[in-house]
């Protein structure tokens, strides 16, 4: 069990705008893995914070942990419009994979924000929870299961097939919570054709949509979506959110042809792309270390 003392050292090292912004990421994800509400006032006391990649990451901490507890600072993140719109979208997100239908009132609020990434998002929210509450009990036996454990903003198609799931991601007359479906089942399916169907999204028109693509993909750590993923990270027209993501996943992915891109990209002009590669930089080399996780150094820490 971690102590009081440990936790409040952690959130202290999280809090910290002197630290490097790696040391407070592994922080923050220290405290995601430990739970519980002392770890969460800690995460939700960050959101002042000036860098906008740091607090879209707490917000995603706070919904990945599911506790109820989170739901008040995440409401005032959502309704804070001087808030970065990636910020605002992170909350919205997070909100609907705590998975409490109490907030179905806020997010059909938000599902109409002149910000298209956020009224996106709280759509897509709204959907993930009338689909808890009116299908997931018929649906969950007939359902892929989701090797990397994480709370997605859709569940996965009832539908295998490569090509049909492919059709129905970029289609873009579908409904984007279908859309959704279609990426989470490819990403289960975990195969080359499916990565390489999955890239092909990256050219759709929503840049939320990109971003969760480009999301998911570095879960997936396959080396066939790399080419796409630094065309993206490299186009300086794209939407900073989907450049971020971009820049994330090649970290994760880990491979030599990444490491360029990164290195590149961590002088951006754009602040959220250049912290995001510098983040993405000390992925790399978690990646190419004896770390079992990437918190696991403070986690060690904290015990």
């Amino acid at each position: 069990m971690v102590n009081s003392s440990s936790m409040q050292q952690i959130g202290l090292q999280l809090a910290d705008q002197n630290r490097p912004l790696t040391d407070r990421f592994r922080a923050l994800f220290t405290l995601r893995n430990l739970g519980g509400h002392e770890a969460i006032d800690c995460i939700s006391k960050c959101f002042d914070d000036p860098s906008a990649l740091l607090k879209h990451e707490l917000a995603y901490c706070l919904g990945q942990m599911q506790d109820e507890y989170a739901i008040p600072g995440l409401i005032r993140v959502l309704q804070d419009k001087t808030q970065e719109p990636m910020v605002r979208h992170e909350a919205g997100e997070a909100l609907g994979a705590i998975g409490s239908a109490e907030v179905l009132d806020v997010l059909r609020e938000f599902a109409n924000d002149p910000q298209i990434e956020v009224a996106e998002t709280c759509q897509l929210a709204v959907q993930r929870l009338e689909w808890l509450k009116e299908k997931s009990s018929k649906e969950n036996s007939q359902l892929s299961s989701n090797p990397y454990k994480s709370v997605d903003p859709a569940p996965p198609s009832l539908t295998q097939d490569t090509d049909t799931l492919q059709n129905t991601l970029l289609d873009e007359s579908r409904e984007l919570f279908d859309r959704y479906r279609a990426m989470f089942s490819l990403r289960n399916k975990g195969d080359t054709e499916s990565v390489q169907a999955l890239a092909k999204g990256l050219k759709c028109s929503s840049a939320l949509f990109r971003h969760e693509i480009a999301y998911v993909l570095g879960q997936m750590q396959h080396e066939a979506a790399i080419p796409q993923l630094i065309e993206n990270l490299e186009d300086l027209n794209e939407n900073p959110m989907v450049r971020h993501e971009c820049a994330e996943a090649l970290g994760s992915i880990a491979k030599d042809q990444c490491l360029a891109a990164l290195e590149k990209y961590s002088r951006d002009q754009e602040r959220v792309v250049k912290e995001s590669c510098v983040v993405a930089l000390d992925m790399y080399g978690h990646e190419h270390s004896s770390e079992f996780q990437y918190a696991d150094s403070l986690v060690k820490i904290s015990q």
